[in-house]
Order: C-alpha cells, then sequence, then structure tokens
C-alpha cells in the first residue's frame, strides 16, 4: 500500500502544481486580448511585454514574455528605457498576427511605436517566432507636441491600415500606414482625433496638462467608436482612470459624444469610472468572440491595495452606444 499511497502523493502534487499555473483576477496593465484556435491570448504592459493564455477568459495561465531581451533598436532611440514595455496592441492582419508596442519613459514624449508580427500565438507551435521590425513612428520633445505610446491598430473601408495613439500632450492622433502596417504611409497623412484642453504647458502627468490617452476604436453599425481614457492612471488608491467615448462615420473624425460635443474640444460621454471597489478604470480594448462584443481593460483594485487586475466585461448596446453589463 505504500507505493501506491507515495504514488497519489506525486500525483497530487502535480496537480496541484498544475492548477497553481493558472490564475484568476490575473495583475495587468493595459491589456488587449485576441482568440486563436479556442485559446484566447492577453497581452500587457511588462518587461518584455507580458503574455498571457486561457481556454475559458476566466483562468490564466503566465507565459513567457515575447521579447527575452530589450530591442536594441529601442535601448538607442529612448534614453532612460530598461525593457519595460508599455501598452502593446494586438491584430490579426495579412494572415500574420501583428503585435505593435510602446517604448518610453513616464511623464516623457520622447517615445517610439514598434511592431513585431508572428505566424502564431501558439508557443508550442513550432512557428512560433516573434519577428521585430523595429519602429514604426517616433515623437521628439521640442519637436512634437504629441507622445508616440499607446498603440491601436485600424483596417477602413478600403482595407487599408490606419494607427492610433497618444498619451497627454494635445492628444490622440491617427496616422496612415503603408500596407505592410510597418510604416508611415508617403505623403504622410495625419489627423487629431481627440484631445483635452490644457491649463498649462507641457503634456507631463501633472495636473492640467492634457490628460487622455489609450485610444481604441472599433467599427460597429455604420459608426467607427472611440474609447479613450482620461485623467490619471499608475497611482493606485489615488487613480481617477475612468473611459469615455465619441462616434463618427469616417474613421478619420470627427467624433462627438452622445450630447454632440465633439472630442476635440474635450468632449466623450462617460463609459465607466472608479468607484469604491475599483480606484480607476480604463485602458481599454474591445473585441469580438462568438458574436458577442467584450469591452478588456485594466482596474485599481481597491481590496488588493490598488493593484492593477485584469477585467473583462460584455458590451451591450443601446441606440447605437455601447453599455457596459457588469457582473
Amino acid at each position: 500500500m505504500r507505493p501506491f499511497i507515495f504514488l497519489l502523493l506525486i500525483l497530487g502534487a502535480q496537480i496541484g502544481r498544475a492548477q497553481d499555473s493558472l490564475q484568476t483576477n490575473i495583475p495587468v496593465h493595459d491589456p488587449v486580448i485576441i482568440r486563436q484556435d479556442g485559446v484566447y491570448y492577453v497581452f500587457a504592459t511588462g518587461r518584455g511585454i507580458s503574455m498571457w493564455s486561457s481556454k475559458d477568459m476566466q483562468n490564466w495561465k503566465k507565459e513567457k514574455p515575447v521579447f527575452n531581451a530589450p530591442p536594441e533598436w529601442a535601448v538607442k532611440a529612448v534614453p532612460g528605457f530598461k525593457g519595460h514595455i508599455w501598452a502593446p496592441d494586438i491584430s490579426y492582419y495579412n494572415g500574420m498576427y501583428y503585435l505593435y508596442y510602446s517604448i518610453s519613459t513616464f511623464g516623457k514624449n520622447r517615445s517610439s511605436i514598434g511592431v513585431a508580427t508572428n505566424k502564431t500565438l501558439n508557443p508550442a507551435s513550432a512557428d512560433y517566432r516573434w519577428t521585430d521590425h523595429g519602429q514604426v513612428i517616433e515623437s521628439v520633445p521640442g519637436r512634437d507636441e504629441w507622445n508616440a505610446i499607446d498603440p491601436n491598430l485600424i483596417v477602413d473601408e478600403q482595407k487599408r491600415p490606419w494607427l492610433a495613439f497618444g498619451s497627454f500632450w494635445n492628444g490622440i492622433k491617427l496616422v496612415k500606414l503603408d500596407a505592410d502596417a510597418r510604416s508611415v504611409a508617403q505623403p504622410q497623412t495625419w489627423f487629431t482625433l481627440a484631445s483635452v484642453p490644457r491649463t498649462r504647458p507641457g503634456g507631463d502627468s501633472t495636473a492640467g496638462s492634457g490628460a487622455i490617452e489609450a485610444p481604441f476604436i472599433f467599427k460597429k453599425f455604420d459608426y467607427f467608436y472611440l474609447f479613450a481614457s482620461y485623467d490619471y492612471c499608475c497611482r493606485g488608491a489615488k487613480s481617477t482612470y475612468k473611459m469615455r467615448i465619441g462616434r463618427s462615420k469616417s474613421l478619420t473624425g470627427p467624433y462627438v459624444d452622445r450630447s454632440g460635443v465633439p472630442m476635440m474640444q474635450g468632449g466623450g460621454t462617460l463609459l465607466l469610472e472608479g468607484n469604491d471597489e475599483w480606484h480607476g478604470v480604463g485602458h481599454n480594448a474591445v473585441c469580438t468572440f462568438d458574436g458577442v462584443d467584450y469591452l478588456v481593460f485594466h482596474g485599481y483594485n481597491a481590496k488588493d491595495n490598488g493593484r492593477s487586475k485584469l477585467r473583462v466585461e460584455q458590451l451591450d448596446w443601446k441606440d447605437d452606444w455601447p453599455v457596459l453589463r457588469l457582473h
């Protein structure tokens, strides 16, 4: 009996370790989500870009980071960058997975957006290999009154790729990309989609400096919906992050809120803000699985000392405007 009991103990320990490898309420910041072959993948801010996988969007397994070491071009491009990569964006485009990511340091607009591609998101596949294509766009202090972080790929009605991005300074930008979605199209075509009036110069994280960032554009019905995050993230219990929306029948705008106020003039209909349970909520993505729309974002959990956690909520629609079905 003793060998049998010993075997049971070993099997129990192995099962326990397997269960421990799956987590709920995972700690992420700036999440995006996509599904391949029945498996959901979350990419988020982190050293080398954090990656998680799940079969049910409830129990998550930590995968290896996208990058084993900081991209050489990024270290050279942004002084002070140490490999902590922000705000990835994942899309399936032209038969490949495109992962855009942000290189910066806090409160500065010496920033760059890079892109990497992969044939598959399954780390167990023989084809799993991230190819980094380097910098797509950059912002330079003293030259640009915008910040090249928080990318989001969107494809227009003619199947042409565009990149929305921006944080603080003079707001959310949109630029047309080449057909391969790895560089800015020539001649360059730029738009400003949304901004917050500033009461003081500069675009850093101080009060009155135009706190808007993290654009995500989602096509639904006859409209493009622009989701953006307002006010302040990354402050734990003092975070005031919230999500606002506007819409336009043209990808390039103008975007207006439900009251008709342009997002270029500080408009934006409130979708969700913090409360006693979540100090702040924001930096969202929108995805559709099996005909159901979801809002994916992070919140600062009041029950866990303001730690940033993943939230996934169903997104319904009323009068052609999004409404959250909170659980």
